[in-house]
């Protein structure tokens, strides 16, 4: 199975190449504009030079399988289309574009090409969240906090707080009825956003805050008398009166425990049996961050 890599930034080199590197019968290639990367990464994974491409059209001469693109998001649309158009299946970074207009034309465009098109929500997998999902949910809390970061309101919501909106929309019980804003802008930076979903029975807040002095992740879900806390994907805590602490394994791979390895894989497993995956579902986190995006922008107009 030829299986492509577009980009070798941070993402790519500490989460997905271990993973993609270590799976059998996976034929790996890479491609990056800058050849000293290229050449690095390359030799430390012992790949010949028949798997290293300095273009995108060399690497698409190869007849892939599937490729995963971890370029910036800025060069995200260009790249998916040109895979989209010669039938790959593609996993993408999220988000799939900066601009909703262009996410909805991949979406359109890989439904018309009948092509898997997936997009790298990797906490769907986490195993924290995932059994976060089997947990009463009638208010959630999520936080995602960062020190000294405040940014543009669009890039920090789609290229971050889109991670909180999706698992927010991913661990709601029941249909959104009702979506609330509120943020502080300084000086055209976003400081903190916060977003409430609510519906039938249940309430849920995301919170992000780029000047918080303290980069964390904490996720919480009750209900019924019970909540389930899980601190940076890695501690699960159980209350039901007395607290009862999980800790990740001293041996687990941060990539499963970040969903990054199940993600991948189910992917693959997908384009081996033949199944179109749809970034439908994902494209309705996208229109929710858009939502975001324009009542930040208005408020602060």
């Amino acid at each position: 199975m030829k299986v492509g890599c577009i980009g070798l930034g941070d993402i790519a080199q500490k989460a997905y190449l271990p993973v993609l590197a270590g799976l059998p019968g996976v034929e790996l290639h890479l491609q990056t504009r800058t050849p000293a990367t290229l050449t690095r990464i390359a030799d430390g994974l012992h790949l010949p030079p028949d798997r290293r491409h300095a273009d995108l059209d060399a690497l698409l001469a190869q007849d892939l399988d599937a490729a995963f693109v971890h370029a910036p998001t800025a060069v995200h649309p260009e790249i998916v289309t040109r895979l989209l158009r010669a039938g790959v299946p593609t996993y993408v970074d999220k988000p799939l574009a900066y601009d909703l207009a262009d996410s909805e034309r991949l979406v359109a465009l890989a439904e018309e090409r009948n092509t898997s098109l997936a997009v790298g929500f990797n906490r769907r997998y986490a195993p924290g969240y995932a059994q976060c999902a089997e947990h009463p949910r009638e208010l959630i809390l999520m936080q995602k906090n960062r020190i000294g970061l405040p940014e543009e309101p669009r890039t920090m919501i789609l290229d971050d707080f889109i991670h909180v909106v999706d698992t927010l929309r991913f661990l709601v019980p029941g249909q959104i009825d009702d979506v609330g804003v509120r943020a502080r802008v300084e000086g055209d930076l976003l400081h903190h956003v916060v977003l409430q979903l609510a519906g039938d029975g249940f309430t849920a807040l995301g919170v992000m805050n780029r000047l918080s002095g303290s980069a964390e992740e904490i996720l919480e879900v009750s209900g019924q008398d019970t909540k389930r806390q899980v601190v940076n994907l890695a501690e699960v805590i159980d209350h039901r009166g007395q607290p009862t602490v999980r800790r990740r394994g001293d041996w687990v791979p941060v990539a499963r425990q970040r969903g990054i390895e199940q993600a991948v894989l189910a992917f693959l497993d997908a384009v081996r049996a033949g199944k179109v995956l749809s970034a439908r579902d994902a494209l309705e986190t996208h229109e929710l961050c858009e939502r975001v995006v324009r009542a930040v922008q208005e408020r602060h107009a």
